[in-house]
């Protein structure tokens, strides 16, 4: 039994923190014995790959045995009417099968709605160098690039909170409903959001990320900075979900842009599959690259 998979049979109880514990020291223990006998090379990064993928597991089961378990509907955000409420929850599919797959003009097409850079934004647009990209050092994709990569993503709504976990890094945002005002100088990768619900629809306003050489776009070399603003709103069409995101930076950007894009449900049963960058692995294609400078 996993990490994971207690968390969903002993949800809600303090035993199941007990047991969830017992079973991450059980694994962890495990992790390191499977990775000694890869030999001494491979020890220290495939036992640190499976640390972190256990831990992950163990934050997600405390925040549903303290969070007051899953929710279908989140109602923590004051006057919200419990039907304007859409249902978001469930894995969504955002693959090749249901929208364009990102590249260098999608989900920015030239001519409709690709970014204009003012100066600053050009000049680093200019001189960016492939091999630079954050990308071959396994740090995560971000606003707005990680809504558009083409992996499935699972959605969950709590009372006070809307968990989104991504297949692609393996990454987990966190949108609060009740009010909080961001943690005082606080960047991260992924910034940090608060939501409402109107009009049938979620929207999310995320700030505080860190500057990214890469932040806005890897595939054009368009960076972000401290003041990107990101918001969302998350909505259902049908079996459809579906979001416009709007994106502010004026350390680069001229004016806001924004796409829309969608998901499907995901096949029934299905489960986010493990990312698990590996550095190593992950900096290979630099040695293929073309370098701009020496």
């Amino acid at each position: 039994m996993t990490v994971c998979h207690t968390l969903a049979v002993a949800r809600g109880t303090t035993a199941g923190v007990e047991s969830a514990l017992s079973v991450w020291r059980a694994s962890e223990n495990q992790a390191i014995w499977w990775a000694d006998g890869t030999g001494e090379a491979e020890m220290s990064v495939r036992s640190n790959r499976i640390r972190r993928v256990l831990t992950r597991c163990l934050c997600a089961m405390l925040l549903v045995v303290f969070g007051g378990g899953m929710a279908p509907a989140a109602f923590a955000q004051s006057g919200a009417d419990p039907s304007e409420v859409p249902d978001l929850v469930g894995v969504w599919d955002g693959g090749g099968r249901v929208r364009p797959v990102n590249g260098p003009n999608m989900p920015w097409v030239p001519g409709e709605n690709f970014p204009v850079l003012n100066e600053r934004g050009s000049a680093h647009q200019a001189v960016f160098d492939e091999a630079i990209a954050s990308k071959y050092d396994c740090v995560p994709s971000a606003s707005p690039a990680l809504q558009y990569d083409p992996y499935m993503m699972d959605v969950t709504q709590w009372p006070d909170r809307v968990l989104f976990r991504y297949e692609k890094d393996d990454q987990i945002r966190t949108v609060w409903l009740d009010g909080r005002e961001p943690p005082l100088n606080e960047f991260t990768v992924q910034g940090f959001s608060v939501g409402r619900y109107e009009d049938g629809a979620l929207l999310v306003e995320t700030v505080q990320f860190v500057f990214d050489i890469t932040g806005f776009d890897d595939y054009n070399g368009i960076p972000s900075s401290q003041q990107k603003r990101v918001t969302e709103r998350y909505w259902r069409d049908g079996e459809e979900l579906r979001m416009t995101l709007t994106v502010e930076d004026p350390m680069f950007l001229r004016e806001p842009v924004s796409y829309t894009t969608r998901w499907l449900p995901g096949p029934e049963g299905y489960k986010l599959q493990l990312y698990a960058c590996s550095a190593e692995e992950a900096g290979h294609p630099r040695k293929f690259l073309i370098p701009k400078y020496h």
